[in-house]
């Protein structure tokens, strides 16, 4: 190779190695005054405070009303129905009572088995069996048992004071002392009594294994499945209601045939049932009625019950009608009165002259038949006088 051409390589190259060095060096301008831009910039305040939150390992939560409702899976419990899913979907319960399978007969425990059989061959609808367990709150019963105590202590304090008087007294004799003391002694059993019921049931209701399972059937009503056209939410309340209202009564009637007795819940006693399914820790200590008269009711839609409301107005209607029709009927009682009182007014003398002959007939023994016949003939001698002077004073009343 002749050096004129070794020459010419390496010029060429050399010009494609600075054509490269150029190119760094270019790049490494932009770069550096993008980087002096980006340290130029002030930083924000919200940066900063963005920056510190994520930072933070322990992210505080908030809860709202509304994500509770959310995890509670229902809208509200009006008209003895939860509502779900904004109006779609209602459910009614019907609480049932248990019967003690094993202590039965094998006649009574085949009718069970048959009645539950028919019970499931007749259902034409979905059902949900619930069973809720609860820790038997005597509280309720405590304060029964304490509010009669109390009265039967008073009874007694004031039968003691009497019987006090009484001793001082010397108006009572010994006999009338001792049965007073009796009852005394009756009354005082009674109290005794009553107090031990009461210690004993206070006692017991620190005992939480106590408990008692309660037995529901749930049903379901979906409007989008069972409602086709353009109906309000009242309009498809009514429907939801008067469907549940209907299947609730084909199943408590089953039921019935296995001796198992069923009731459907009102909207406090399915709030309570609610109340308990979220709260089961709380409830025990804490019962709905507390927990409503303290204000935690917030998160129900509790309202009275339509048909509780119906029954009001209902009396109403039959206490003003029950006025009414009984004034009416004392008017005309005093009207057909006053008639009666008219008519033997007008006919005294005739009423008079009659019981004067009767009285007459039955003292014929007495006086004497001829003297009992001649005082008949007289007094109807007296009748027709009495009848022509009648007329004789009607004829001068026209003359004049």
């Amino acid at each position: 190779m002749s050096s004129d051409a070794l020459s010419q390589v390496l010029v060429l190259v050399l010009g494609i190695m600075i054509f490269i060095l150029m190119v760094l060096v270019v790049t490494f301008l932009v770069l550096k005054i993008k980087i002096n831009k980006k340290e130029k910039k002030p930083i924000k305040k919200e940066e900063v405070a963005k920056a510190k939150e994520k930072s933070n390992i322990k992210v505080a939560t908030t809860y709202t009303k509304q994500s509770i409702m959310d995890f509670m899976e229902f809208d509200g419990i009006e008209d003895n129905m939860i509502i779900q899913k904004g109006g779609k979907r209602y459910l009614m319960v019907i609480e049932c009572q248990g019967v003690n399978y094993d202590l039965m007969s094998r006649v009574e425990k085949v009718s069970v088995e048959e009645g539950f059989q028919q019970f499931l061959n007749t259902l034409r609808h979905p059902v949900q069996i619930y069973i809720q367990t609860r820790t038997v709150n005597l509280e309720n019963s405590i304060s029964t048992y304490k509010q009669r105590v109390k009265e039967i202590e008073d009874r007694y304090n004031k039968m003691l004071y009497t019987y006090n008087q009484m001793r001082k007294s010397d108006a009572y004799s010994q006999e009338d002392l001792d049965k007073y003391y009796f009852e005394l002694t009756k009354q005082r059993n009674l109290l005794e009594y009553g107090k031990d019921i009461v210690a004993n049931t206070e006692k017991m209701s620190l005992n939480k294994n106590v408990l008692n399972k309660k037995y529901y059937i749930v049903i379901p009503y979906y409007s989008e499945e069972s409602v086709d056209g353009d109906y309000s939410i009242d309009e498809i309340r009514n429907m939801a209601f008067s469907e549940l209202y209907t299947n609730a009564q084909s199943i408590i009637r089953t039921l019935s045939s296995c001796s198992v007795a069923g009731k459907i819940l009102n909207s406090r006693e399915l709030v309570e049932l609610l109340y308990v399914a979220y709260n089961r820790d709380e409830s025990e200590r804490f019962g709905i009625d507390k927990a409503i008269a303290s204000g935690y009711d917030e998160l129900y839609s509790v309202s009275e019950d339509v048909f509780q409301k119906k029954i009001r107005v209902l009396d109403q209607e039959i206490n003003d009608k029950a006025i009414d029709l009984a004034n009416e009927t004392i008017e005309k009682v005093k009207s057909n009165t006053q008639q009666k009182a008219e008519e033997k007014e007008k006919n005294f003398e005739e009423l008079v002259r009659r019981m004067a002959e009767i009285v007459i007939g039955e003292n014929k023994p007495y006086v004497g038949e001829e003297v009992a016949d001649k005082a008949i003939e007289e007094l109807n001698k007296s009748e027709k006088g009495g009848d022509s002077n009648e007329k004789e004073r009607k004829t001068t009343r026209r003359s004049k």
